[in-house]
């Protein structure tokens, strides 16, 4: 195992191990909500899951795990997930894997978050990572376009590239596509987050602001725990 997928496994452990009885839990999507997942399984509490993908409603269902949708339980006690970058504030990009919108979905019906990360994640400032955006198939070439427009609004200069996997467009489990923006610096998230979400097209975005409550970073000597 390397010593990035360590650091990943630590702090999906640590995160496993805040979990109780009786919860309803929201599993993230990546490489390291897999380490949680796992973790969480293995410890064979009674809890009911909420996934933000497919991909981790399978394998919670694969480890034994009850798996219910969004809006059919309570509210979500503990959303736990990766993401891309972490920034000040515990402000984040997330969407690599193209799961930012049911992901948000999860994120903004639970009580609490936290996010788990190996050490790279944390940054000075948000915006080396390329920032995903989700659209409508329809029209999507036209709202590219639009795109480009919020993002001079914010003076970043990145022309958004369509995200693409061998040769064909990048497909959400909503069917949408994923346009993905390498802002460089993102000096104002929260005027870039309005930005787009103005764009008729734009389902959402991976700036994740103010939402995540705790940190859990994964590093050389342990789990680093980082607040807002």
């Amino acid at each position: 195992m390397s010593d990035i997928d360590a650091q990943k496994r630590a702090a999906g452990d640590a995160a496993a191990l805040l979990v109780e009885d009786g919860m309803v839990v929201g599993l993230g999507t990546g490489s390291t909500a897999v380490w949680f997942v796992k973790a969480l399984a293995a410890r064979g509490l009674k809890i009911t899951c909420v996934a933000t993908s497919i991909a981790t409603a399978d394998l919670a269902t694969s480890l034994g795990m009850t798996v219910a949708e969004l809006g059919e339980t309570r509210e979500i006690d503990l959303t736990v997930d990766g993401a891309d970058e972490i920034g000040p504030g515990l402000s984040l990009i997330k969407g690599a894997g193209a799961a930012l919108l049911r992901e948000k979905l999860v994120w903004e019906a639970s009580r609490r978050c936290i996010v788990i990360a190996d050490a790279a994640k944390p940054v000075q400032m948000l915006g080396k990572f390329p920032l995903p955006i989700e659209v409508v198939a329809f029209g999507h070439k036209i709202t590219a376009l639009r795109i480009c427009d919020a993002l001079g609004e914010c003076d970043i200069g990145a022309a958004p590239r369509l995200r693409m996997k061998d040769g064909q467009p990048v497909r959400t489990d909503g069917g949408n596509l994923i346009y993905d923006a390498a802002c460089g610096r993102i000096e104002e998230p929260a005027a870039l987050a309005f930005a787009l979400k103005s764009v008729t097209g734009v389902v959402d975005h991976g700036l994740f602001l103010d939402l995540a409550d705790q940190a859990l970073i994964g590093g050389p000597d342990g789990v680093k725990t980082i607040e807002p």
